[in-house]
């Protein structure tokens, strides 16, 4: 596996190309807007720059990592001599569909289709491509290229030797990997949406404050970041459509909390908008106080 198409230019995407061209892959960003692609590269050439002056990454390195992007505006020239495509686009089934299937058009026959998504199912996107034992999870965490994990998701369809092939590749983008077999929310984001719902349910009912909430699992759990300020990093509107999701696909216990409703339709989202359980307008996140 040498080159590498990633479609979509938000922090997921962003995040994974630079992980890919970092471990020596040809990697092209792609988004409908050519200057939208640009700008993704320029940010993430800016982010290595910063890594060189912290001395984490030598100015050679950096200039051999940005030497490996490529911007592109074209999804079917984009597509057209690639190993892997990677979507991480927003989480929708009929965008994530319409968009795979304009790369299989022009993608080679044995192009693996990654999928970053975070709880919809591989196996239903994989037959709507008609490509389904080529298509694969690749669950990436935020920011890629911090993160240790890659969760690689089974679809009912999805072939050993692309099972096979997803792990070689985790090993090469230096992650560590967990298989699980497609299931809503799989393995990770079903753990992770269930702490944070109970997390906001029990400052709904006056449990305690934000601040006393996140500082309970980060020093009594050792969890690196309390699940309120993990959901504003995540987005509160991304939370919120994978505890629907959840909820429609496994039961009662996902319902999603009123208080993350009226958040999202506030427009309080996280980081992304600048509130959410924190604000985040100053260089330090400052948790805010709820009335209940």
């Amino acid at each position: 596996m040498r080159r590498v198409l990633v479609v979509g230019t938000g922090t997921m995407g962003r995040g994974i190309a630079q992980v890919a061209a970092q471990a020596g892959l040809e990697t092209q960003v792609c988004d409908v807007d050519l200057a939208v692609a640009e700008r993704a590269v320029a940010t993430i050439a800016a982010s290595l720059e910063r890594r060189v002056e912290q001395g984490k990454l030598a100015t050679v390195e950096r200039e051999a990592v940005v030497a490996r992007l490529t911007a592109s505006g074209d999804l079917g020239a984009a597509s057209r001599d690639i190993d892997l495509v990677i979507e991480a686009v927003p989480e929708s089934m009929e965008l994530k569909v319409d968009v795979l299937r304009r790369v299989l058009a022009a993608a080679p026959s044995g192009a693996i289709v990654g999928t970053n998504t975070s709880s919809l199912s591989v196996t239903e996107l994989g037959a709507r491509l008609g490509a389904g034992a080529r298509t694969i999870g690749l669950h990436f965490f935020n920011p890629p290229p911090a993160m240790p994990l890659l969760e690689i998701v089974r679809g009912l369809h999805t072939s050993p030797d692309v099972v096979a092939a997803s792990e070689a590749l985790a090993t090469t983008l230096g992650k560590t990997s967990i298989l699980v077999n497609d299931s809503p929310g799989f393995a990770t984001s079903r753990l992770g949406v269930a702490i944070g719902a109970e997390a906001i349910r029990m400052l709904e009912s006056g449990v305690a404050s934000v601040e006393s909430i996140d500082r309970a699992m980060e020093l009594g759990y050792r969890h690196p970041m309390g699940p309120l300020k993990l959901g504003d990093l995540v987005g509160l509107d991304v939370r919120l459509a994978i505890l629907e999701h959840l909820h429609r696909e496994v039961g009662e216990q996902f319902r999603p909390p009123q208080l993350l409703r009226q958040m999202v339709r506030a427009g309080w989202l996280g980081k992304k908008s600048g509130l959410g359980f924190y604000d985040w307008s100053g260089e330090t996140p400052v948790p805010r106080t709820f009335k209940v």
